[in-house]
């Protein structure tokens, strides 16, 4: 029998697969009862309503996401190897399917339908990763390692563009390499050769 926490981190592993397949409206309770092998007063003991639950899955996602950046500033020095290893890890996760979108981005594009409560987390996602991206561009132009055509926020919010409209245009295709075909061009365009 699984514990409780495993069982709750089923359910949101579940849910994630679900949102990535179909967005918000694309699943049911019943549709996790399923595949996880519970019932579905078995979800509701750990996630009250669906709010809830997508709720703590976009904020675990902000957490899993804020501790993948903070591993890239601790381990890569240099902002364009840090772009680049950014794209790098998208790139992989489309290619091999492990998480061929992003979470938030695909929610973001249901925000008029969104509850509130789901809504926050996903807009505090993109503040999160626009405020990295920003602060990689400043670095990368005062030391000299990117070429800005524009100031830091104004890059770091067409490369976040750039990089989830990649997502997309992968799974408009069902070709993963299209992100990489995509993406390319802009780390090149932004990196300056030593």
């Amino acid at each position: 029998m699984s514990s409780p926490s495993s069982t709750a981190d089923d359910i949101l592993a579940c849910a994630r697969t679900l949102i990535i397949a179909g967005g918000y409206n694309g699943f049911s309770y019943a549709d996790v009862a399923e595949i996880v092998g519970i019932r579905k007063p078995s979800i509701h003991h750990h996630f009250a309503s669906k709010v809830d639950l997508v709720r703590t899955l976009v904020s675990r996602y902000r957490e899993e996401a804020q501790a993948g950046l903070s591993a890239l500033e601790r381990n890569i020095s240099d902002p364009a190897e840090q772009l680049r290893s950014y794209v790098a890890y998208w790139e992989a996760c489309i290619k091999d399917a492990t998480a061929p979108f992003c979470v938030c981005a695909l929610l973001a594009s249901e925000l008029p339908i969104l509850p509130e409560d789901v809504a926050l987390e996903v807009r505090a996602h993109f503040r999160a990763l626009a405020s990295w991206l920003t602060s990689v561009m400043e670095r990368g132009k005062r030391q000299g390692r990117l070429h800005l055509s524009s100031t830091p926020r104004i890059e770091a919010e067409g490369f976040m563009a750039t990089v989830h409209g990649a997502m997309l245009s992968a799974r408009a295709y069902g070709d993963p390499k299209m992100f990489g075909i995509i993406t390319r061009p802009l780390l090149d365009r932004l990196s300056i050769r030593h």
